[in-house]
């Protein structure tokens, strides 16, 4: 037995050597519960060209780069700060880079979205493993018969279709009170800036995907704001397309005259390489007849750093005075592009107050004409064969009424079909107010290039309870006129991101593309987010 002089030291070093262990296992598990870094990404904040030089280079495969973003996904969606901005995972998607990496290795020529990750906002259609649901529970085994022609554009360029993007249920079309990002399959999206604050929508999901690195580029849709807002939420570029330079087939509709998808990228360049993929005239969509001669294969041809140079541009102040932090950036950008050689030309209204009104009668009637006929396009085995038994469907779940109701649908019910006297009336009206007497009158008055307002403020708290807070949105103008819109990032208010809009005449792509170019290179205010939460 040992004297009790040399127990005591022994004790005291077993009980260290105890609390040494327990500390050790306390710091795992706390580095395990939060995950891994969340700026341990091999490929952060890279773009398409560094990608297509590093295939070229034998840095790494198309393989091993969708793989890295399908592990980015699984810690940062999935776990970690938990964004929820992917719906569904492409179980073919290293299928397809294997497949991919063996024409680069027989040497076959391709473009620059060749082996690029692209996530699909989830109204997309895509035939393959992956449903379309637009977020909604009816919805979610539903299988369409074929590529939505975007789709198909991606694949015959050699994308990799990650996965599909979650988003406000029904691209935010369904009723009042909504909470932009969440829908009745995916949940709550979340805004990488500030968890706690919501990522805009519709196209929450396509945003906060490409802010966080977890796709090079997304696609998303637009009615009337669902790519611009939430791309200026989340940091990031969108473009709004002229309806009718990308085709709308195979994607779950809200408008036949307003809706348009369009691409989202951390930069103009790789918004633009990837809206050249997209474009083009298909049958199937009468609207994109119209753009045979305007559209472009390569939109990078566009990108000059002097863009601004000589450019008359617009100044909209309906969004100015309502929050200050907001003007004192915009005042930035404008003295900005002024030291760019841009002239401002400050404007009046663009359109009569009564375009939106007009604006939002004509979705009811069209909304109701293009989901039936979605439905239609699913085949016989289609969950619901019109929106009469999606009412009722979303009656009978659990789930789908909990946060707010389908009062859109309901109203959407209850209008007749597209050859209804009053339904050709307001769109006569709603055309030529937003058009002849709205953005063309404008701009055809001072000769002007393009028109810059704010594209938002900063992101709102997410409030399941009272719905989206939104305090400031200039996307009506393009939207209702159908023009295009380019938001870029403008700058930060605290941690939380603001872009501004150029927008323009029909077709106008090519100009916008160039000054809002020349904004970002000179200005450069996209940074990654920092995930914080300030609960």
């Amino acid at each position: 037995m040992q004297s009790k002089s040399k127990l005591v030291p022994m004790i005291k070093r077993v009980i260290l050597i105890i609390f040494s262990v327990l500390a050790i296992t306390c710091q795992s598990h706390n580095k395990k519960a939060s995950g891994p870094s969340v700026s341990d990404f091999r490929f952060d904040e890279q773009d398409i060209l560094q990608i297509q030089q590093g295939y070229k280079d034998q840095k790494f495969t198309i393989q091993e780069l969708v793989q890295a973003y399908l592990d980015r996904i699984e810690a940062i969606d999935k776990h970690g700060p938990g964004l929820n901005s992917i719906i569904c995972i492409n179980p073919d998607a290293i299928r397809i880079a294997e497949e991919l990496d063996r024409e680069l290795a027989a040497g076959k020529s391709h473009g620059p979205m060749f082996g690029i990750p692209v996530i699909l906002k989830d109204n997309i259609d895509t035939h393959d493993k992956m449903p379309t649901t637009a977020g909604s529970r009816a919805l979610r085994n539903s299988h369409p018969l074929k590529d939505s022609f975007i789709a198909r554009r991606l694949r015959d360029e050699g994308a990799v279709i990650l996965g599909k993007a979650n988003l406000s249920e029904w691209a935010n079309f369904r009723g009042q009170l909504s909470t932009s990002g969440w829908s009745g399959v995916g949940g709550q999206t979340k805004n990488p800036y500030d968890l706690s604050r919501n990522p805009c929508g519709s196209s929450s999901g396509s945003a906060v995907a490409v802010a966080a690195n977890l796709t090079m580029v997304a696609i998303g849709t637009e009615t009337n704001g669902s790519i611009v807002c939430p791309s200026q939420t989340n940091g990031i570029v969108g473009i709004k397309p002229t309806v009718g330079l990308v085709s709308r087939s195979g994607v779950i509709p809200i408008s036949f005259t307003q809706d348009t998808p369009g691409p989202m990228g951390r930069t103009v360049r790789d918004a633009a390489i990837c809206l050249g993929a997209i474009v083009g005239v298909d049958s199937a969509d009468e609207k994109t007849q119209a753009s045979k001669g305007q559209f472009y294969t390569d939109y990078t041809q566009f990108l000059h750093k002097d863009g601004l140079k000589g450019k008359r541009i617009g100044l909209d102040k309906s969004a100015l005075g309502i929050n200050y932090k907001v003007d004192t950036l915009f005042n930035s950008a404008v003295a900005f592009l002024k030291a760019q050689g841009a002239t401002i030309v400050p404007i009046g209204p663009i359109d009569d107050k009564k375009v939106e009104g007009y604006s939002m009668e004509i979705m009811f009637y069209e909304y109701k004409d293009g989901l039936n006929k979605y439905f239609r396009s699913l085949g016989p085995n289609a969950p619901v064969k019109n929106v009469e038994e999606l009412i009722a469907f979303n009656k009978s779940d659990s789930i789908e009424l909990r946060y707010f109701n389908q009062k859109f649908l309901e109203l959407a019910q209850l209008k007749e079909g597209l050859s209804s006297p009053k339904y050709k009336e307001l769109l006569a009206k709603m055309l030529r107010g937003s058009r002849e007497e709205g953005i063309d009158r404008v701009m055809n008055a001072s000769d002007l290039d393009a028109i810059i307002a704010p594209t938002g403020g900063p992101a709102w708290k997410t409030d399941l309870i009272n719905g989206d807070s939104f305090q400031i949105g200039t996307s009506s103008a393009a939207a209702q006129a159908g023009y295009p819109s380019i938001t870029v990032p403008m700058g930060f208010v605290e941690e939380l991101p603001v872009g501004i809009s150029f927008f323009g005449r029909a077709w106008s792509e090519p100009i916008l593309i160039e000054m809002a170019y020349a904004y970002e290179n000179g200005t450069k205010y996209r940074k990654a987010p920092k995930y914080l939460n300030s609960k």
